[in-house]
């Protein structure tokens, strides 16, 4: 499980880490969940848990870097159905999905590492494989038996 970095949020926007004792910009925020921590972030006027607020501002400004994250589409469904019907997806299947695939992924890149450490030769594995077949029976058509 990941480190949490708790962070107050003060009225005047500032964002202070509780954790390691600074003040942080949402770059800053956005780094460190990068790095892989998880945040929470409590509105020091309310008590109020706003970290939901200040992960979608992040988000947010990358948009205006025109590096948006999210599909025109989907923003459309979100803003369409809202809590209704995404609240659900998001929650439980969205977050898993996501989790599946970067674990696949992980999965992927380390048995293609594997094999490149391994010293396999995927030109001449393939050369092997191809040798004695002719090129142009891949575009021709099968003879029929009658």
């Amino acid at each position: 499980m990941a480190s949490k970095i708790t962070i107050k949020k003060y009225p005047n926007r500032r964002l202070y880490d509780t954790t390691n004792s600074i003040y942080v910009s949402l770059k800053d925020v956005s780094d460190s969940i990068r790095k892989g921590f998880r945040v929470e972030v409590i509105d020091v006027r309310t008590g109020e848990d706003v970290t939901a607020f200040i992960l979608t501002q992040i988000i947010m400004n990358k948009a205006k870097e025109d590096t948006a994250p999210l599909p025109v589409s989907l923003l459309h469904l979100i803003i369409q159905y809202g809590e209704n019907l995404l609240h659900e997806f998001f929650e439980v299947y969205l977050e898993k999905t996501i989790e599946n695939y970067l674990e696949y992924k992980k999965g992927m890149d380390d048995q293609i590492k594997s094999f490149l450490e391994m010293g396999m030769d995927f030109s001449n594995l393939a050369e092997t494989a191809f040798k004695d077949m002719d090129p142009l029976m891949l575009f021709s058509k099968p003879d029929k038996k009658e």
